[in-house]
């Protein structure tokens, strides 16, 4: 067992770190007091992501990317994780499924996605079908060889600033153990397609100026071309994606629970009360180090299970053992960190509370902390027949 960074990956680190410190750290403030990204700074902030080399880094290299591999590519989003979400959006990682393009899809779609000509966004999540994916209403009736779209999609994550949506949409029923449930397909939509409506969703507590937005479908007819793989088969190519996204969110709330932790140590050995610094007191020394034990523990098994998906290896259970593990214990370590601050803690002078807000949704994207405990029980129970 090797547990050393290589070269590579060491520079990964270094330089995501420094840009997200140089590049992202000195708006954090602006935008987090207005809710919005003016779209001249996402288009610089790209502009210097292409610079560095990282816009794409999660592509293989055949379609212009990196090509990094699972493990190098989640140290890319543990730095980032550091930043405002808003801001490192900009930091182009177009979405994998992308890669299920065929050849005119790849020109139209996954190429200027891979190189930051286009950005695209991803829908699933309804109003009616958030953990019960198929459960969605949001419907394509086939049409000679068109496909007619109604429904609705919500909690659609920077999709204001997408130029094309993947889309999951219901085709038809199926009959299962537990009953109808629909079949799904997947399609690539682009913003100001007839009957299509992008429009701002609701204000969040969390990570402001990283917009939800509402989507629209009314009649929208949608050629067989704009299918992404094959009818019914939208779920062979979403689990795959559910995968990477759930090791960002883990690998994200690491990154920003070391920045939350590096403030409240800083702040334990300089701040004096009684005559000494706060830190040299068990009340506070023993919270440091549970923190710091914590994060450990989540950062290890990220990676682990980023690297068992390079090796191959099943992950399903150890990517949701990651991402469960390491969203609740974001919500730790800030409500510690603000502990330590005291009433600084929860002042505008400081991001920590900001941090303490924007945690709260990681144990519901992507998959809710119960979803994951769901998985991973599964994975445990079904091999002896429970």
């Amino acid at each position: 067992m090797n547990f050393a960074l290589t070269d590579e990956q060491q520079m990964i680190v270094d330089t995501v770190r420094a840009f997200v410190e140089t590049e992202i750290y000195p708006h954090e403030n602006e935008v987090e007091r207005t809710g919005h990204v003016p779209p001249e700074l996402g288009q610089e902030i790209a502009r210097k992501c292409k610079e560095i080399g990282f816009f794409g880094c999660n592509m293989p290299e055949e379609v212009g990317g990196a090509g990094l591999d699972h493990t190098s590519f989640t140290l890319v989003e543990r730095e980032l994780g550091r930043g405002s979400m808003a801001l490192t959006v900009f930091f182009g990682r177009p979405s994998g499924i992308l890669m299920a393009c065929n050849d005119e899809q790849r020109e139209k779609y996954l190429l200027p996605a891979v190189s930051g000509e286009k950005f695209d966004a991803l829908a699933m999540t309804e109003p009616d079908a958030g953990s019960d994916v198929r459960g969605m209403k949001c419907f394509a009736r086939k049409d000679g060889d068109d496909w007619v779209v109604n429904g609705t999609k919500h909690f659609i994550s920077h999709a204001n600033i997408a130029d094309f949506v993947i889309v999951f949409i219901a085709t038809g029923e199926e009959d299962t153990p537990r009953g109808r449930k629909k079949l799904i397909t997947c399609f690539l939509v682009d913003r100001g397609t007839p009957g299509f409506e992008i429009r701002e969703g609701y204000n969040s507590v969390s990570h402001r100026g990283y917009k939800n937005c509402i989507l629209t479908f009314d009649e929208c007819r949608l050629p067989s071309a704009q299918i992404l793989g094959e009818v019914h088969k939208g779920f062979d190519i979403a689990n795959d994606w559910l995968y990477a996204t759930r090791l960002t969110v883990a690998a994200t709330s690491v990154g920003r629970a070391r920045r939350a932790f590096d403030y409240a140590l800083n702040y334990a050995a300089e701040r004096k009360q009684f005559g000494k610094p706060i830190g040299a007191n068990q009340g506070v020394s023993f919270k440091l180090a549970d923190m710091i034990t914590e994060i450990d523990a989540a950062d290890l098994l990220t990676l682990s299970a980023a690297w068992r998906l390079d090796q191959g290896l099943p992950s399903n259970r150890e990517i949701a053992s990651a991402k469960v593990y390491a969203t609740e214990m974001l919500a730790r370590v800030t409500d510690e960190a603000i502990q330590i601050f005291g009433g600084m803690g929860l002042m505008d002078d400081l991001p920590l509370a900001r941090f303490w807000r924007d945690a709260r949704v990681e144990r519901i994207w992507d998959g809710t902390s119960e979803i994951q405990r769901h998985i991973i029980s599964r994975d445990l129970l079904r091999p002896l027949g429970a």
